[in-house]
């Protein structure tokens, strides 16, 4: 059924802000012989309401300093020893077999003699415990099954294998060798953002006819005061869709080949080292089922805060509607979700702000993924919206990592902004003037601009406690 909201006449995308006075800011009606004026207004009306959309860093990160091109932590590795791709050389019923590793990046497996394993053929399921007695080489290891009947699997089939704990004969020697941490080493280097906003001298000694008003307050009647002033807002927006969107320069690319060193965003780190729900939004409590599955999977943080564009949203709001309702004598009653004591006389709420599923979760309206001027112009169709992202689910707190540029362990927020400092230069927000225009006396050109710059890159520490919702 066609959408009955029609496309014409639509939102305008451009934005109000111009570098110079057009004659469509100035009433340009001088007929003398019409014995009307125009009755105007003083006031520009707001009719986008509140423009920015910086502020999902500001609720779930922070910003601290850094003097180094580069950032590097340590993440923890597993605590437990898993391989899930292993065959054994022996047939079915053998009562001691060789197993090969053949794990991606596995190049010497942590299995040591007298260790007790479970191995489980990954096809059937069914399995094997046996002590590890050999360790012939870096990727084999020999066990001596604790079952009668055997291997309970034919020769080269792939299992899954896990340590589970130990054995030793009485009096004999302690365990040969030992394990060291395992850590995965990650980093990030910031990037130089920029704006500039110019005005000419003549042009700021000309009044507008028009107030003017911006999302920070500023108000006033000098045409140029606003673009400034929105020049200044859409870069503390860029300061954190960059942080968001910035992906690296890939080698041999074209940036790599300009000198451009580009960044990990939350978007790119968490495609690639987090987990991505590809089916556009989860509609149904299975689906959050393996949600809540794959979490259990990784670091099992208790509450999470899911930022979400609007179908998202109305999809969580539906879910749990439907889990919500009640029935009374087999027929359907009102919805008991919403305000205390609904009944026909009150506002009902057909919205949540949050749901327990095995974890806490904390929904939350993201302005960027709806805005028409950044990814809420995408198109969000399940047919045609490979990558279209719907919603990210951010852990909340912070976690230990041991930093590398401070040399110790420290308790940082899963995401957080570094920007380059140090006591002689301050590179978070800077902003100047130059010109010879404004007060500003710094060279001879007969204008006033504005300069804005920062220098900074987002950690994403444990991706893999994030989910990306998107479309394929």
């Amino acid at each position: 059924m066609a959408s009955a909201l029609l496309a014409s006449p639509s939102f305008q995308l451009q934005p109000a802000a111009e570098q110079v006075a057009l004659q469509t800011n100035y009433i340009t009606n001088f007929n003398f012989l019409n014995q009307y004026l125009p009755d105007t207004y003083e006031k520009e009306f707001e009719r986008y309401g509140n423009r920015t959309i910086a502020s999902f860093l500001r609720m779930v990160g922070a910003e601290m300093p850094s003097n180094s091109d580069q950032i590097k932590w340590a993440e923890q590795g597993r605590l437990h020893i898993k391989y899930t791709d292993v065959t054994s050389a022996a047939a079915a019923g053998s009562a001691t077999a060789t197993f090969t590793v053949a794990d991606s990046g596995v190049t010497y497996i942590a299995i040591r003699v007298g260790q007790t394993v479970m191995i489980q053929n990954n096809a059937s399921g069914v399995f094997n415990k046996g002590i590890v007695t050999a360790v012939p080489s870096a990727t084999t290891f020999t066990v001596a099954f604790y079952e009668a009947a055997g291997q309970a699997f034919a020769v080269s089939t792939q299992c899954t294998v896990f340590i589970y704990g130990s054995e030793f004969k009485k009096g004999t020697n302690g365990m040969v060798g030992s394990l060291e941490s395992e850590d995965e080493i990650y980093s990030n280097n910031p990037i130089i953002i920029k704006d500039k906003y110019a005005v000419n001298g003549s042009d700021m000694a000309q009044i507008g006819w028009v107030e003017v008003t911006t999302e920070n307050g500023a108000t006033g009647y000098l045409w140029y005061l606003k673009s400034e002033h929105e020049t200044r807002l859409r870069f503390e927006d860029y300061l954190e869709t960059a942080m968001i969107e910035a992906v690296p320069a890939a080698n041999s690319s074209g940036a790599k080949t300009a000198g451009m060193m580009g960044s990990e965003g939350i978007f790119y780190v968490v495609n690639n080292r987090g987990n991505v729900w590809g089916g556009g939004t989860p509609t149904s409590l299975s689906d959050w089922d393996t949600i809540v599955s794959r979490l259990d999977k990784q670091g099992a943080i208790e509450e999470n805060v899911i930022f979400v564009n609007r179908g998202l949203s109305f999809d969580i709001d539906n879910m749990l509607a439907q889990l919500n309702g009640y029935t009374s004598g087999g027929v359907a009653q009102s919805a008991s979700f919403g305000l205390f004591d609904n009944d026909v006389d009150m506002a009902l709420n057909l919205g949540f702000t949050g749901f327990r599923r095995g974890y806490d979760f904390y929904k939350s309206d993201w302005k960027y993924l709806n805005d028409p001027t950044m990814r809420g112009g995408l198109n969000a169709t399940a047919a045609t919206a490979t990558g279209t992202i719907t919603g990210l689910l951010v852990p909340a707190g912070s976690t230990s990592v041991y930093d590398q540029i401070m040399g110790k362990n420290a308790k940082r927020p899963f995401l957080h902004v570094r920007y380059r400092a140090s006591e002689a230069e301050d590179r978070r927000y800077k902003t100047w003037i130059t010109g010879s225009a404004g007060g500003a006396q710094t060279s001879d050109l007969d204008a006033m601009e504005v300069n804005f710059l920062s220098e900074r890159c987002v950690c994403t520490l444990g991706a893999n406690n994030f989910v990306l919702f998107r479309y394929g």
